[in-house]
């Protein structure tokens, strides 16, 4: 009887110290195992509520790279207009050109989150490989899309902050050009490709949200009609001097044939006998996002105020 007694004693000390390694094992390996962000959270996106991490941090942008680039987030994969523009390529060398038409480019780089335009290609395929938001361009402004984009990665706060003192600076610079040149001084923004002529609205990237948002100066009432359809209008060369404002703002790639500058059109247009032509690179000014509009808000506070 006192043998059997010893045994369950035994039996159950054995089963407790068991109980505890197994407890304290278990403790050990949750402390060493890091945490895993999952969390998500609900994007109310133009076209519906989308299913997002609430810190993407493998992020293609097929669309607004240059947004995301200005709120210094992580980008694995952009288009390659984005890599190719000559104020964000050295920034997107390392970042993996991808793009809509081979979704393959996209499912490489194993994103959390991918941001694309409304009118692209194979939508519902990169939907099946992250949670996928898009806009359309142009529904917003461009400080709208700006602080929506913030609003998406986490970084409302930062956006919107940017977007209002860039509003009241740009505002004050256009009242200071109002005051040197007269309330109506006309601004045209004029692209060539060596071809063929366009002349631009309020909202076609190049700073024309700069100068005619933000900065409330006027286009020439021909330019107005003439892009109040399509935000564009293409122009002859021979018309050049009807669409010119009293400062004009020459797009052109660095490498466009621009002989059309010594013919007798170009040179006898009163802005262009004044001196008031102000050239930007047409690949760098593209899009609308806060690096390309703080770039070029000091190029047109130069030219049109003589001020750096």
């Amino acid at each position: 009887m006192n043998k059997l007694l010893s045994f369950l004693l035994l039996l159950v000390i054995s089963v407790s110290l068991a109980a505890c390694n197994s407890e304290d094992n278990s403790e050990d390996t949750a402390a060493d195992t890091p945490e895993s962000d999952d969390s998500t959270v609900t994007y109310e996106s133009e076209f519906g509520p989308v299913e997002i991490p609430a810190d993407p941090k493998r992020i293609v942008a097929l669309a607004y790279a240059p947004n995301l680039h200005s709120l210094d987030t992580e980008i694995v994969g952009a288009d390659q207009w984005s890599k190719a523009n000559p104020l964000f390529e050295d920034e997107l060398s390392d970042v993996s050109q991808v793009t809509e038409a081979e979704p393959e480019t996209v499912l490489a780089e194993e994103p959390d989150l991918i941001i694309a335009g409304a009118n692209m290609e194979n939508l519902e395929e990169l939907e099946k490989i992250a949670p996928t938001v898009t806009y359309t361009w142009g529904k917003l402004d461009y400080l709208e899309q700006q602080i929506e984009i913030g609003k998406l990665v986490g970084k409302e706060d930062e956006a919107r902050e940017w977007a209002e003192d860039f509003e009241n600076r740009a505002s004050e610079i256009g009242r200071e050009i109002k005051e040197k040149h007269g309330d109506d001084v006309t601004v045209t923004v004029l692209e060539t490709d060596g071809k063929g002529f366009y002349v631009f609205g309020e909202a076609w990237g190049r700073g024309t949200e700069i100068l005619y948002q933000a900065m409330d100066l006027n286009m020439p009432p021909k330019v107005e009609d003439a892009v109040s359809n399509d935000g564009y209008y293409e122009i002859s060369q021979e018309a050049l001097s009807e669409f010119a404002g009293d400062y004009i703002i020459l797009s052109r790639g660095k490498n466009t044939d621009i002989s059309f500058t010594e013919d007798d059109v170009w040179q006898s247009i009163p802005a262009v006998k004044n001196g008031n032509v102000i050239e930007i690179d047409t690949e760098a000014t593209s899009y609308s996002d806060p690096t390309t509009l703080e770039y070029l808000m000091d190029i047109y506070k130069e030219g049109l105020l003589g001020e750096e």
